[in-house]
């Protein structure tokens, strides 16, 4: 892949994350938003990375201009087979600089992988503390809903105990039930 595919590949796969996770997960997509920005910090960084280790490869020479070469000592006339090694001291030599040099041309990408994370990450701080908030707030609206329905459950409860206990003492015809007021079946008495 060429850097711009690399740029190109952590968009999309960021985007597609969060398409595929909202359309899984729609009640949560203040957290798949936050997790779809850290998949593009990270994959940035990946890229960064995978720059560093691979600094060699022409995709990241800008110019592409041809590695420097050492000229043959060992050629020269009269002292030429004295010079033999020296030779091999000056290929390494120059390809240490051709390293550096290679080095030198991926840094800037790299770097430009590194601030696209770097951003992502200042991005998520704020959406982060959004998230939790809206997160907190329906966890407080759940806790809402579920002590009105165990107040709910304990008022039905203590009715049912009522029932039972005017059942079990046989003056079920002297008190009135709750349910008698009303008149279910829609006969007259």
């Amino acid at each position: 892949m060429s850097r711009d595919e690399l740029r190109i590949f952590s968009w999309v796969a960021a985007t597609v994350f969060a398409l595929a996770a909202g359309v899984w997960r729609p009640r949560r997509l203040h957290w798949t938003l936050l997790g779809s920005v850290l998949l593009f910090a990270a994959l940035n960084a990946g890229a960064a990375i995978y720059v560093l280790n691979h600094f060699s490869d022409p995709r990241w020479s800008a110019g592409g201009d041809p590695p420097l070469s050492a000229p043959s000592l060992s050629g020269t006339p009269l002292v030429g087979q004295f010079l033999g090694p020296l030779d091999s001291a000056l290929n390494g030599v120059v390809g240490g600089v051709n390293e550096f040099l290679a080095f030198k041309q991926a840094l800037p990408v790299a770097l430009d992988f590194l601030a696209a994370s770097g951003w992502a990450l200042l991005v998520s701080f704020p959406l982060a503390i959004l998230a939790a908030g809206i997160s907190y707030s329906m966890a407080r609206r759940r806790t809402a809903e579920f002590d009105e329905y165990c107040a709910t459950v304990d008022l039905l409860k203590d009715e049912l105990e009522q029932v039972k206990r005017q059942i079990s003492s046989g003056n079920s015809a002297d008190t009135a039930l709750p349910a008698e007021d009303e008149d279910t079946d829609g006969r007259p008495d």
